[in-house]
């Protein structure tokens, strides 16, 4: 009998999945334009951190548009994320 998954398995393979939404519908988008993106973690919470790389970590109002698109992918696929966050 195979034990329950613990938390931590359970967003481990959630930052999974959403590394690969990111890998296969964003992140061409985003190397088509100068910039790049990089799933840094999940918390318990369902909040995903991402660090804008290139031309995406320019000004602050490309930062939240930016991050508002791959949000909006990463949720489609993934809707047990609450919201996205950028950091630095």
């Amino acid at each position: 009998m195979n034990a329950p998954a613990s938390s931590v398995d359970v967003r481990e393979r959630r930052l999974e999945h959403i590394r690969r939404v990111v890998d296969e519908r964003v992140r061409p988008e985003l190397q088509a334009e100068g910039g790049d993106v990089e799933v840094v973690s999940i918390d318990e919470d369902g909040i995903v951190q991402i660090r804008l790389l290139g031309a995406c970590q320019g000004c602050g109002s490309s930062v939240h548009v930016t991050t508002m698109f791959v949000e909006q992918i990463v949720k489609a696929e993934v809707p047990e994320v609450r919201f996205l966050e950028a950091i630095p």
